[in-house]
């Protein structure tokens, strides 16, 4: 069957119940959702029993499934059964019997299998591509900071409620990578103001906690943008979660040194396209890359790098400054 997108899903199950449904992803709160909604639907559909298997290491007993796949209940003509997978690893024999499942499907059984974010070897996998084959599949992955806004109007428009531009970003800061929280902060302006009303910024000052939650991935993503202000609230957020500037400095480094090989490998005339697959730069990061390339030159990256070397003596002790003053100092100035 064919991949279902998160926003459909209420559309297709009102059309009916697939035997089987796979989401995988790393925004809790989009599984959480998309759990809640089939497992509603399956009640209203009398689907009444509902037995759960969390395979914890690879001591998991996997006879368990088959044995959950021919038990019949004794109190309901149909049921729900949740295969939980934390690690998105079934080893071997979990792979089998992943793979046996899925191409016999048990009658009068709804399936749904929860998994974490998956890489490209396992979604290649056969036990994931006969899942995949057999039932429905959600991607959950993390809303991007672009598309954050849209996501916050969207669910404010669903309790009859809008933001005035530039509340909006004021709440797209605030809740930034922490999305259970930004639905918590919604919930909260349903029980504020009344529906209808189109909120202002002098709203939200006082009523929307800063929620946000960054890691230094999305860091290179700021400074690359060369949003200035989006890169000195990370930065500044990073320090105060307890973040070590030894990660900060490293992933700094790392994006630095594939710049350099980047703007020399121009430097000798080779095509961008190549130096960016030669340097594993893809998908969303290509762009961003291409973005910054003008107006970063190999004297200013190389300068940029040293300085991540003095950065790091300081944090080892070596040099009397600041890391995080630093790190700041040198992010900002790739922002140009």
């Amino acid at each position: 069957m064919p991949a279902c997108r998160l926003e459909d899903l209420p559309r297709r199950l009102k059309e009916g119940l697939a035997p089987l449904y796979v989401i995988h992803g790393e925004e809790m709160l989009l599984t959480l959702e998309a759990a809640d909604a089939i497992r509603q639907a399956a009640r209203a559909d009398g689907v009444e029993e509902r037995e759960v298997l969390t395979v914890e290491g690879q001591s998991f007993d996997w006879s368990q499934l088959r044995e959950a796949a021919m038990s019949v209940s004794l109190f309901a003509s149909r049921k729900l059964l949740e295969i939980r997978l934390p690690t998105g690893k079934p080893g071997t024999e979990g792979a089998q019997a992943l793979l046996h499942f899925a191409t016999h499907l048990p009658p009068d059984t709804l399936t749904l299998v929860l998994l974490p974010k998956l890489d490209r070897t396992q979604l290649a996998s056969k036990w994931f591509e006969g899942l995949a084959a057999a039932g429905v599949v959600l991607a959950a992955h993390a809303i991007e900071r672009a598309a954050l806004p849209a996501w916050i109007e969207q669910r404010l428009a669903q309790q009859n409620q809008r933001l005035t531009a530039d509340a909006l970003t004021f709440f797209a800061e605030r809740v930034e990578g922490n999305l259970l929280a930004a639905r918590q902060e919604i919930d909260k302006l349903t029980l504020l103001h009344p529906q209808g009303i189109t909120l202002t910024l002098a709203d939200l000052q006082a009523e929307v906690a800063n929620v946000a939650r960054f890691d230094v991935f999305q860091l290179s993503e700021a400074w690359l943008a060369g949003d200035v202000g989006r890169t000195a609230r990370m930065i500044e957020g990073l320090a105060a979660e307890g973040e070590t500037p030894v990660l900060v400095a490293w992933r700094l480094a790392d994006e630095l040194r594939g710049l350099i090989r980047i703007r020399q490998g121009q430097r000798e005339g080779r095509p961008l396209t190549q130096l960016m697959r030669e340097n594993r730069v893809w998908g969303v990061r290509q762009r961003l890359v291409e973005h910054a390339l003008p107006r970063l030159s190999l004297r200013r990256l190389a300068e940029a790098l040293a300085a991540i070397s003095q950065i790091d003596r300081a944090i080892k002790g070596a040099e009397a400054a600041d890391p995080w003053h630093a790190l700041k100092r040198v992010a900002l100035g790739l922002c140009g």
